[in-house]
């Protein structure tokens, strides 16, 4: 009988997945070294401890934890020998036999990591690896499945918008009265948050973030591509769209991108044209779900309608000018009801292409249509140009490439379920749910080293699946 496999993942897991990452130490090699000639004491510990102790920030909740989970004989001894190992000729890397304390990373956190410059290199080292990681286990790759007119889920990148809960409750600029003194006192707060609006209307108060990732079909297979702070309340689809662009160049293999409604017309344009990336979203409604009265029809979602071109097609009975509309993203023709209603039927997608020409990719859909017009098919250009511009019409704002009502929009569009669970994963990471640290620089820091373990676990996992010799059949 087969030995039964171990169930779930534990702390140590967790600690051998992020010792085990390359990432960990390329992080720690933009680090500066102190020089000798300037005076003081050499560092305690290695730098990539310090990245370590932030990573495990995600793993026990909070850095007091962390010191004491540290300063247990067995976890400490593992974590020396698992450095041992991996560098056994090189004993720069190895720990002394003092477990790390919480002041020596706050001192390398505060002097060292979050420091502009030392953060910026963090980024662009993390985006790269990040990537790469992704290629190892099997996603974005360019030569992997799927086209443009049926993309696969491995090869297509999911984000959405986070608001970390500050520290402090108060807002900056709040004060408290002393009843002693009668001086009003100024209460801590993050001069970094701001007040942000979520797609249901309600409100967040804290700093905002997007978090690109892919992810595989095995529970721990998601790679967190790039973290962006947004620094403005309501720029949040502005920074996703430049997340994109810093992530195109890595993710050669990436097909598109899922997003919510925050996209709108001119940043699908940048997807399309410039990127050559598919945008699959829903088209912001003319009337949204109201809450409570859905059920009852009053507060369903009405779906915008426009006019986006005339074609002349010929059918059996000749020549017929037929007037093409967009509704909910898909293109389709209005229709005469014998009411004499008109109704809007959607075409059938038949196929999705780009082509690239000197400014960057032209994107057409052929659409199938109906018998009464010829049963032929039509092209129609899904990028907007100078001509929609002269009779201002936002081609991208109303046509989606797969649009909501397409076969394949529910089997993609799904994968936006796991942007909402990074979100509630990195909550279940926060103390009390409130970030780990003060200012923005601090907390990017703080989600890169999340992002780090994310990684380093999908990582570990796959290597270890490789690993494993297959599991004999049953008799």
């Amino acid at each position: 009988m087969a030995e039964r496999r171990r169930p779930g993942t534990s702390t140590f897991d967790r600690i051998d997945a992020l010792l085990a990452n390359p990432e960990l130490y390329e992080l720690a090699a933009a680090v500066p070294e102190v020089d000798p000639s300037a005076g003081g004491r050499p560092r305690h510990y290695p730098a990539y401890m310090w990245l370590f102790f932030d990573a495990l920030l995600s793993v026990y909740d909070s850095a007091r934890r962390v010191e004491v989970e540290l300063s247990h004989p067995i976890v400490w001894a593992h974590i020396r020998s698992a450095v041992c190992a991996r560098f056994p000729d090189q004993p720069e890397f190895w720990l002394p036999p003092t477990p790390m304390r919480r002041h020596h990373y706050l001192y390398g956190r505060t002097a060292w990591l979050a420091q502009p410059e030392v953060l910026g290199a963090l980024r662009d080292i993390h985006r790269r690896s990040a990537a790469a990681a992704a290629r190892a286990i099997g996603l974005l790759d360019p030569t992997g499945r799927g086209s443009w007119t049926k993309p696969d889920l491995s090869r297509l990148i999911h984000a959405d918008g986070k608001v970390v809960t500050p520290l402090f409750r108060a807002h900056p600029g709040d004060t408290k009265l002393d009843k002693e003194t009668g001086e009003l006192r100024p209460l801590r707060a993050e001069h970094d948050a701001s007040l942000h609006f979520e797609g249901t209307g309600e409100t967040a108060w804290g700093t905002k973030w997007v978090i690109a990732a892919c992810r595989s079909e095995d529970v721990h297979g998601r790679i967190i591509l790039d973290v962006e702070w947004v620094p403005q309340a309501g720029g949040e689809a502005r920074v996703a769209v430049d997340t994109f662009t810093r992530l195109a160049p890595q993710c050669r293999g990436a097909q598109g991108v899922i997003y919510d409604t925050a996209l709108r017309g001119a940043h699908h344009q940048t997807l399309l044209r410039d990127l050559g990336w598919l945008s699959i979203n829903k088209i912001a409604a003319k009337k949204a779900d109201t809450k409570g009265k859905a059920r009852r029809g009053a507060g369903r979602r009405v779906e915008k309608s426009t006019h986006v071109e005339d074609r002349t097609v010929t059918t059996p009975d000749g020549e017929v000018t037929l007037s093409l509309f967009a509704e909910g993203g898909a293109i389709g023709v209005g229709v005469l009801t014998d009411t004499g209603a008109r109704v809007f039927v959607p075409l059938d997608r038949v196929r999705t292409h780009r082509n690239a020409d000197k400014s960057g990719y032209r994107w057409y859909n052929d659409y199938r249509l109906p018998e009464q017009y010829g049963g032929g098919t039509i092209t129609v250009r899904l990028h907007g140009n100078a001509d929609d511009e002269k009779r201002r019409f936002n081609r991208t704002e109303n046509i989606r490439q797969i649009p909501q009502s397409d076969p394949d929009f529910k089997r993609l569009y799904r994968r936006r379920n796991d942007a909402e669970s990074i979100n509630r994963a990195l909550d279940d990471t926060l103390w009390l749910r409130r970030a780990h640290s003060i200012g923005h620089e601090r907390q990017h820091l703080n989600l890169l080293t999340y992002a780090l373990t994310v990684n380093s676990l999908a990582l570990w996992r796959h290597q270890a699946r490789q690993d494993e010799p297959p599991l004999p059949l049953a008799a």
